[in-house]
């Protein structure tokens, strides 16, 4: 054997942690001139966004703490859910690791609460931008409403199946969530609790509480409505159990897009949005009709709906307003027509019947399919984290106004 005792030492260089060091960067610098998180910044800057701060009142001239920059938190929802980011705490997180989330923060910081309040606190600000991103690209001539696709898909909502409960199990519910709010009150003098402490333990109890009370009111109301088995959930009370694209049944929320465009390709633009806790699409064109209307000012010349959504009442209301209505005839209606149906009924069954209807039937996928499949594959959505319809619906807007801004961003800042 070789004597290695008198072999020269390896020379290391091994990490030292007690050093400090000062670094200098310029945070403009970090991203490429192309990035999408300068595109979005670039294009927020051209919007109207005094709604958001409306209701401020730290105003020039008068003391208060200044209102963090909408601007900057609308930017990073935009680009957080156009990279698939659906999370508050997420995108917290990111801004301090990320580049392109430091390069939108700035100097600034945010927590996942001030962003979890600013997405579900603004919800008439953001319905108000939606509407008017749509009314300049329709007065830019970068929208057609000449024909239109229709369809709706089912998010996750933020709740359990086991949270659903009956009555009289949300009676008992409601009986432990009083005595648990006694108990925390009985506890204010624990000296081994902080003040904090106490006040989140307050607000829990008296969180579930409300929820609780707020199932009960809604098991009464499905009651009303002749339900089988009423049953509500504790967690989300807004939530209803449906069937959900991969044939399972699970609570989740029924979100309707309008989606405008051409089938042979370009942009799509979304146009109308709706969310409803209504697992079926049936009755839901009138609606949107009217939605669709209240945003761009005009009504389409063509709609594209399946089958399910051909409720007899919305083929004529639509018709009697002027849209020609191009929904699939449903296989219980395949059969000789009933002579008892409208004059609206009988020329949507024969137009479906004809080689151009169609043709023309068959861009419906190619318009509203990839709008769904974007909103819950590419923009976060395909569980939502928020509970309540109004939540829901802020979060479906955002995703909405995501979607438009990128698909037409070259043109809004030309």
């Amino acid at each position: 054997m070789n004597d290695t005792s008198s072999a020269p030492r390896v020379r290391t260089l091994e990490p030292f942690r007690g050093q400090g060091i000062i670094r200098f960067e310029m945070p403009e610098d970090t991203l490429p001139t192309a990035h999408r998180a300068r595109l979005l910044w670039r294009v927020v800057e051209t919007l109207e966004l005094s709604a958001f701060t409306a209701a401020a009142r730290a105003v020039e001239g008068r003391q208060g703490r200044a209102v963090l920059s909408v601007r900057m938190q609308l930017t990073l929802w935009l680009y957080a859910i156009s990279v698939g980011i659906g999370s508050a705490r997420e995108i917290a997180r990111l801004t301090g690791s990320d580049d392109a989330f430091r390069w939108i923060v700035g100097d600034q910081r945010v927590g996942h609460a001030k962003l979890s309040e600013f997405r579900v606190g603004h919800g008439g600000a953001l319905d108000k931008l939606f509407t008017d991103v749509l009314g300049s690209l329709v007065h830019r001539q970068l929208v057609s409403l000449e024909r239109i696709a229709q369809d709706g898909t089912r998010v996750r909502a933020s709740a359990s199946a086991p949270s659903f409960r009956r009555e009289a199990s949300l009676q008992e519910c409601l009986e432990q969530a009083a005595l648990h709010v006694k108990g925390v009150f009985a506890e204010a003098d624990d000296p081994e609790a902080s003040e904090g402490e106490k006040l989140a333990r307050l607000a829990g109890a008296l969180d579930y509480k409300r929820r609780v009370e707020q199932a009960i009111l809604t098991v009464q109301e499905l009651r009303a409505e002749d339900k089988a088995v009423p049953r509500a959930s504790t967690t989300d009370a807004d939530a209803r159990v449906m069937k959900m694209p991969d044939g399972g049944y699970r609570p989740g929320y029924n979100v309707q897009l309008a989606t405008a465009g051409s089938e042979l390709g370009g942009p799509r633009t979304i146009v109308g949005l709706l969310v409803t806790n209504v697992g079926s699409d049936m009755g839901s064109v009138t609606p949107m009709l009217a939605d669709v209307e209240s945003r761009t000012g005009q009504l389409p010349k063509q709609l594209l709906a399946d089958a399910n959504h051909a409720k007899h009442s919305c083929i004529e209301e639509a018709t009697r307003r002027g849209v020609e209505v191009f929904i699939a005839v449903p296989k219980r209606e395949q059969r000789p027509a009933n002579t008892t149906a409208s004059a609206e009924i009988v020329a949507w069954r024969e137009r479906m019947q004809t080689d151009d209807a169609k043709r023309t039937y068959r861009a419906r996928a190619a318009l509203c399919e990839l709008s769904n499949a974007h909103l819950k594959c590419h923009h976060g959505a395909a569980q939502v984290l928020v509970r309540g319809i109004a939540k829901v619906t802020c979060v479906a807007l955002l995703a909405a106004l995501t979607s438009n801004l990128l698909a037409h961003a070259a043109a809004l800042l030309a």
